[in-house]
């Protein structure tokens, strides 16, 4: 009697559970279609196996994936108890299979970041794996629920919308909780701003000062905003952003006076705008956090009721953290993330606000490696974050970042390496590949932050990725301007789909992006498409400052709106076998002449119907053409910057070249191929492939479950 009760309440607990993970768990934790997956006890033929589930007890085994008919054993409920399991699993003797975490599908709001140290670390044949339960997906959140939403009384805030907002108590706001986003049903909401489209605009320069100061135009800045101490200024200055808080309002002189300094260059007449003024709170899908009265403000949309959408802050600024010592030698190894979904993290401001240089490298990511040493990030997914997703420095080398999502995030997709060169060869972050990930809609709150960033750095791969849809640089690759020392070098950069790029926020930027000296690296089979800045500066592959010993080639790079190549100034980079074209104002572009060869451009296709062909310096002829292929839709004589192709050759350039129609297939829709007798086989041109740009594929039924997984919710 007692056996068929215990298998009654088994019963009765597994319809629970499996009811939980089907209807109470947000959309996109159910389970993909196919055969259904067997229940894990223990330990697999391969493997030795802990689950963890929302439905858990750290006080439990971890040994089920599921809790049992009597509730005295089962999963795990918290990553760090399974961690910890681990490590009392190594403690009693060398590992001797691969260890896996099997995590069930649900929410896991992290108390602090996850923290991993070399004593968690395992072997290249036995590797420690937290991945998430077949057909399920596990959400490792940096963010906290705010519930108890009600109308306000009308008086509570002098905001211009008073009467339509909703507020809620956030306690933990006056312990020093001040978060700085806010996410209603998955969707990213608007800190308060002004204007709610468009830009201010500075009256002349942002001062060279500490602190910095700004003249405004009339009304645009308000006497109060600097007596409320939360407000910021956040403008954009060339190619960074700069992000302060307003110290004094001068009315009278309309000068603002911010609380810190501005980059060590400035844009005359910079965009701006205000963030984080109550009385900026004037639209629906506008926030605003009173962190004196403990209090959050929203502006809803016609029809939503705050009492039934789920709202989280942001709280954590990192999830995960691998903590080795490269110059002790102490590693984190042998560590994989495989399946796992990782939202709501943070940014922060310092009293003096933030003024970045570039590319907002000194961004935290959500998951960060110091002295990483083979580990694996594969099948991720990182969304609402605010900072970078990724980051692996200080040592870190053999790591991989594959076939990932990178979406709405505040910073950017993956850094990769350290801003100073490395000192002894074990402090060297090298040999790491980022590949078939999806990096998209970044740069929400640092607008320079960039898909992947590698700076002092070698032997990296980026391959087979897709990153579209931000407001800087795709790809950069190196941190040394000019020809000074770098550990930049050997780097593969290939078969990448890089598209709608810059989105004209911020200038001087391009699809890939170089700088210093960079012996082995290479630029090849990648699309770029689609490049647009606010001033100036939107090249497809750009050669920065000292970029030198580079090859560029087999890449097609069309619609960028400043032209296919820049080369600021470096040496003996090559480049060839492109297509370039349809650039709107030039399509090549020199900036500085040099007294030693600059770039050998050859078997080229340059097809274009606006702007010129050369923009920039050509007068020192310390450059390479040969057996390129030129041709103006417009038609009419072709002009190689100041000369006629005629005195172009006489110059002991383009010897082999040809001005003639490629009879490219469909160039306008996208379509590079060449058509039957194209005569850009008789300069060498080689066709390009590109059936294998972009990330590749699983097998149909991955993909499948990749692509139709949804939004994660609370």
């Amino acid at each position: 009697m007692r056996s068929a009760v215990g298998s009654g309440l088994a019963l009765v607990v597994l319809f629970i559970s499996l009811h939980f993970l089907s209807v109470a768990l947000p959309t996109g934790i159910g389970i993909c279609s196919g055969a259904p997956h067997a229940l894990h006890v223990g330990r697999s033929d391969d493997a030795t196996e802990f689950f963890v589930s929302p439905l858990g007890n750290d006080r439990w085994s971890g040994r089920f994936d599921h809790p049992n008919a009597a509730h005295t054993d089962g999963p795990f409920r918290t990553l760090a108890r399974a961690r910890d399991a681990v490590r009392e699993l190594k403690a009693a003797g060398p590992l001797r299979t691969p260890v896996k975490v099997i995590i069930r599908g649900g929410t896991y709001q992290l108390d602090g970041p996850l923290i991993f140290t070399p004593q968690d670390s395992g072997t290249e044949s036995d590797p420690i794996i937290y991945e998430a339960y077949p057909g399920e997906t596990p959400v490792l959140s940096g963010g906290q629920m705010i519930t108890g939403w009600r109308r306000t009384a009308g008086a509570e805030l002098s905001s211009p919308a008073k009467n339509h907002l909703w507020v809620a108590d956030v306690p933990a706001a006056k312990d020093g909780w001040y978060f700085h986003q806010l996410f209603i049903d998955g969707k990213r909401m608007s800190r308060a701003r002004t204007p709610n489209q468009g830009f201010y605009y500075v009256d002349g320069q942002i001062s060279d000062t500490t602190p910095a100061r700004f003249k405004f135009h009339d009304h645009d800045i308000r006497p109060e905003w600097g007596r409320e101490g939360d407000v910021e200024v956040v403008a954009l200055q060339n190619w960074a952003e700069l992000r302060v808080p307003i110290k004094s309002v001068d009315d009278l002189s309309h000068t603002v006076t911010l609380a810190g300094r501005r980059q060590p260059y400035a844009e005359t007449d910079a965009r701006y705008w205000i963030e984080n003024a109550p009385d900026a709170l004037d639209a629906p899908g506008e926030w605003y956090l009173d962190r004196r009265s403990a209090r959050v403000y929203f502006y809803p949309y016609p029809g939503e009721d705050m009492s039934t959408v789920r709202v989280v802050a942001s709280r954590l600024m990192r999830l995960i953290r691998f903590e080795g010592d490269a110059a002790q030698g102490r590693f984190v190894s042998y560590i994989e993330f495989r399946g796992l979904t990782f939202s709501y993290t943070d940014w922060t401001l310092p009293p003096e606000g933030y003024a970045d240089l570039q590319a907002a490298v000194d961004v935290p990511a959500a998951v960060a490696g110091e002295g990483a040493r083979f580990c694996t990030i594969e099948k991720c997914r990182f969304i609402h974050l605010g900072g970078y997703a990724v980051s692996f420095a200080k040592g870190s080398q053999n790591d991989r970042i594959a076939r990932s999502e990178m979406t709405d995030l505040g910073a950017g997709g993956v850094k990769i390496g350290d801003r100073k060169i490395p000192v002894g060869e074990q402090n060297e972050t090298r040999d790491n590949a980022v590949t078939d990930n999806h990096i998209h809609n970044i740069g929400s709150v640092y607008p320079a932050a960039v898909g992947v960033w590698i700076g002092q750095s070698s032997g990296n791969v980026v391959a087979h990725n897709e990153i579209n849809d931000t407001y800087y640089t795709a790809i950069s690759v190196g941190w040394t301007w000019g020809y000074g020392p770098t550990a930049a070098k050997d780097n593969l950069i290939e078969f990448n789909s890089l598209h709608d790029i810059g989105r004209g926020m911020l200038s001087d930027m391009g699809c890939i992006y170089t700088l210093g000296v960079q012996p082995g690296t290479v630029e090849r089979n990648n699309i770029c498409h689609d490049v647009s800045r606010y001033k100036y500066g939107g090249w497809g592959i750009y050669t920065d400052e000292g970029s030198s010993h580079i090859l560029v080639e087999n890449n097609i790079v069309y619609r960028c709106e400043d032209g296919g190549f820049h080369q600021h100034y470096g040496e003996a980079n090559v480049v060839r076998n492109n297509i370039f074209a349809l650039g709107d104002t030039a399509q090549l572009r020199r900036t500085r002449e040099e007294n030693h060869l600059s770039f050998t451009f050859t078997h080229n296709i340059v097809y274009w119907k606006d702007g010129e062909l050369l923009d920039g310096k050509w007068d020192d002829n310390n450059f390479r053409f040969e057996n390129n292929l030129y041709y103006s839709v417009a038609g009419g004589p072709v002009e190689f910057a100041k000369w006629s192709f005629r005195e172009w050759q006489g110059r002991g350039q383009d010897v082999g070249s040809l001005i003639a129609n490629p009879l490219l297939v469909n160039p306008e829709q996208g379509d590079f191929s060449l058509e039957a007798g194209s005569p850009a086989l008789k300069i060498g041109f080689m066709p390009i492939d590109v059936s294998t740009v972009g990330p590749r594929r699983a097998d149909a039924h991955q993909a499948a479950c990749i692509e139709n997984h949804g939004e994660h919710h609370y």
